[in-house]
């Protein structure tokens, strides 16, 4: 949809929103209006480069190489990793073993069969791994981000998850602001290009939506929930990233891709169940 834009126009777009909207937020309501120490302020500038500018610009490229429906997956795993690092001392892995074992046949038989032909247009097999490579890292870290985040709000139950979810925003919007500098197109280039409106518009529902007030319920869920169950909310993520993928191509799920999308979602069942 926004093609003739980078992948860093795309994240800086979006982030440098969510900074405006964190930055508007914290002045216009007092009840917010809470500053943090240097210490936090470091902390917030660490995880904003974890889980947004460096998460989402490690998945755009991922699905601008392979497509959509095998970094879904592969970023649907990130409930599992929570489930594994963050699983409360008394649940047993024995119990977390059905799960695991749903979840990585999905996984590999999404990726058998997306391999030959579910890169986009013109990549071959080689850069196909490419961007399965740097689906994993971005997996890897939310995964950080997720837990490392929820370790600083049980640590600080004094901070509360909007004012959090507001430091995380300025500091993920400067982020972006510098990495936009340093790697994205200048004003006349950005202008130039078609679509600009809608490039706006994703910004914008990004920025807002997906970002800032995203931020804010997760960071209540983090709160209230431990670790490893609070990341099987993700789930939905990735059921709504495959259906908007096959949707946006116009088809039905071939069988092998039924079954991948029916291990997974079993996958996960088994590890809510296991953690119960």
């Amino acid at each position: 949809m926004v093609g003739n834009f980078g992948m860093v126009d795309i994240t800086a777009a979006r982030f440098i929103v969510f900074g405006a909207v964190a930055g508007i937020a914290i002045a216009t309501r007092p009840a917010l209006r809470r500053w943090p120490t240097p210490r936090q302020a470091g902390t917030a500038l660490g995880l904003s480069v974890l889980g947004f500018t460096g998460y989402y610009l490690l998945l755009a490229c991922a699905i601008d190489i392979s497509g959509t429906a095998v970094p879904s997956l592969i970023i649907g795993t990130i409930p599992i990793w929570m489930m594994l690092l963050g699983r409360p001392a008394g649940l047993r892995m024995r119990a977390l073993l059905p799960g695991l074992g749903l979840t990585g046949a999905g996984i590999a038989l999404m990726v058998a069969g997306a391999w030959p032909e579910g890169s986009v247009e013109g990549a071959d097999g080689a850069s196909f791994g490419w961007g399965l490579a740097l689906a994993a890292l971005a997996m890897a870290s939310w995964t950080a981000f997720g837990l490392l985040n929820a370790a600083w709000l049980k640590r600080h139950p004094e901070v509360h998850a909007a004012d959090w979810a507001n430091w995380l925003g300025i500091a993920t919007g400067l982020g972006a602001a510098v990495l936009w500098l340093v790697a994205g197109s200048d004003i006349p280039a950005l202008r130039a290009q078609p679509n600009g409106g809608l490039f706006v518009v994703l910004a914008l529902a990004g920025g807002i939506g997906s970002s800032w007030l995203a931020t804010v319920l997760w960071n209540l869920a983090s709160q209230r929930l431990s670790a490893s169950l609070c990341g099987q909310l993700i789930v939905s993520e990735t059921l709504f990233a495959l259906l908007y993928s096959f949707l946006w191509d116009g088809r039905w799920p071939a069988p092998a891709e039924w079954a991948a999308a029916l291990l997974f979602v079993l996958g996960i069942m088994a590890s809510i169940r296991a953690h119960r």
